[in-house]
């Protein structure tokens, strides 16, 4: 019998790459069929397995959906569970969102989910609070599989090296504080964390709160131009309060190194699920001040603030960024240990897969 084939949507993208072994072996992820009006930068998107026509045309033994359904109606995805029905192909859903970060609204999101998580064929979260909610509202148990590394290993041992000798250098550096509004989502509210992050800063000597931000929302001719964000940003870097750094995207050696150059990264988010960047940080070594919203504090040990749709709790915020230039924080996991996850993750799902297909195959 050959190697079990899974339809992963999307296959490129590094969370689904790193659930496959390092060595390439387990089942093979079909590659993503590129959409014809996609960007050369977005080979993925959008997801044309999601078609119930690529679903009757193409051969596989399970069916993996994770992302990219944002944009389908509940009828589409009804009839793209029928399609895997008529051709006896099993369904398996990462709910990786309970709360899409990028809608200002919850339902359509919700109407999806109420199409996905009854129809699956086994569910997969990562972590206990996420399962517990999917448990809750569908009366569906989900399998816990923890969130792979993001950075590529080799990357993450350098970054370890290069904190090591910072360590043992001479002199006190400067404990840079990350705030990262990029191109603000719905689920990002750095609105009100600003202010509260730069009183802070002040009484913490030697610390830099540095924010990046995205052109399009920073530059006055960008398409999604943020004019109150952008003016509080150029008012607290006029007076030497904020390292203010407007860019566009950067790609992934660039997005490594920067997380890589600070101590702590905050989250500024009010809703959301779970976080793909609070990995990337800790495999780069720095720390994570998260919000209680979503199931961050359960995804990995970060330091957390209060923050949801209705509050922003500034002391707790405080707190944390004091806890972080302290020290107080969980020490990293390194590339062995990393590399030993990925192997479990893998085996995991290779065993899920395995489960669902039998002797059918």
């Amino acid at each position: 019998m050959g190697r079990l084939v899974v339809a992963s949507v999307p296959a490129n993208h590094v969370y689904v790459r790193h659930l496959s072994p390092e060595d390439g072996s387990g089942p093979v992820r079909l590659p993503d069929p590129p959409p014809a009006e996609a960007a050369s930068s977005q080979q993925w998107w959008p997801p044309v397995m999601l078609d119930s026509a690529w679903v009757e045309r193409n051969d596989f033994d399970v069916f993996h959906l994770h992302f990219g359904f944002d944009a389908r109606s509940p009828a589409e995805l009804r009839e793209l569970v029928a399609a895997l029905r008529r051709r006896g192909k099993p369904l398996v859903f990462t709910v990786h969102d309970l709360r899409n970060p990028h809608h200002p609204d919850r339902r359509d999101h919700d109407r999806q989910l109420d199409v996905l998580v009854p129809a699956a064929d086994a569910l997969v979260t990562l972590t206990q609070g996420a399962a517990r909610e999917i448990r809750a509202r569908w009366g569906r148990d989900a399998l816990v599989v923890p969130h792979p590394h993001v950075v590529p290993l080799e990357v993450m041992r350098r970054a370890a090296a290069m904190r090591e000798v910072q360590r043992r250098g001479p002199g006190k550096r400067e404990f840079r504080i990350g705030l990262h509004v990029k191109s603000l989502r719905a689920g990002m509210h750095p609105h009100a964390v600003l202010p509260v992050l730069v009183d802070a800063v002040r009484d913490l000597p030697g610390a830099v709160l540095q924010v990046n931000g995205h052109t399009d929302v920073l530059d006055p001719d960008g398409k999604r131009y943020d004019a109150a964000l952008a003016e509080a940003l150029q008012d607290h870097a006029g007076r030497g309060e904020v390292d203010l750094r407007i860019h566009d995207y950067l790609d992934d050696d660039g997005l490594w190194a920067y997380l890589a150059s600070l101590d702590v990264s905050v989250l500024p988010y009010r809703f959301g699920t779970h976080s793909g960047w609070l990995e990337a940080c800790r495999d780069l070594g720095t720390a994570v001040v998260a919000p209680s919203c979503g199931y961050f504090a359960d995804q990995a040990p970060v330091l957390t603030y209060g923050h949801d749709e209705d509050h922003l709790d500034a002391t707790s915020l405080v707190t944390a960024v004091r806890e972080a230039y302290a020290g107080h924080v969980a020490p990293a996991p390194d590339v062995e240990e990393r590399r030993a996850q990925r192997a479990r993750i893998a085996a995991a799902h290779a065993r899920l897969y395995e489960s669902l297909v039998g002797d059918g195959r």
